[in-house]
């Protein structure tokens, strides 16, 4: 994964930058699904209160009516089962998300400890190398 010149974390930054994207995409469907219901709701509001009428336009439409609400109902469950789905979906995405940050942390953390102790190899080496240079003389 090195080998490309670039450190396992920065690449890991731009796995999780693209994950949390995903994260928002299905926030996003998740959220116009909900809105989706809420407006279906309300015309099953609308039918309900149309059936119940006593007007009599609203009654001579009262099998229409009762179709209708049936549509919706139908309608509503299908939306119920995608929201789940899609809720599922956000969460999934939100742990992959986090594990993957997790890692980058994990492996910034490494790297950070391999330059400081490259550091003191490099303060040994010059040190060592200056010392015994100067004991020689």
């Amino acid at each position: 994964m090195a080998s490309s010149g670039q450190p396992r974390s920065k690449k890991l930054k731009r796995l999780v930058d693209v994950q949390r994207h995903l994260e928002q995409m299905a926030e996003s469907e998740l959220a116009s699904t909900t809105r989706q219901r809420s407006e279906l709701g309300e015309s099953m509001d609308l039918v309900i209160s149309a059936i119940g009428s006593m007007t009599p336009v609203h009654m001579q439409f009262s099998q229409n009516y009762s179709e209708r609400f049936g549509r919706l109902m139908i309608k509503d469950k299908q939306l119920s089962g995608v929201q789940q789905v899609l809720e599922a979906r956000v969460m999934r995405e939100r742990i992959k998300g986090d594990r993957l940050e997790e890692q980058m942390k994990d492996a910034r953390d490494l790297e950070d400890r391999e330059k400081e102790d490259n550091a003191i190899y490099d303060l040994l080496d010059i040190t060592l190398s200056g010392g015994g240079a100067k004991g020689f003389r």
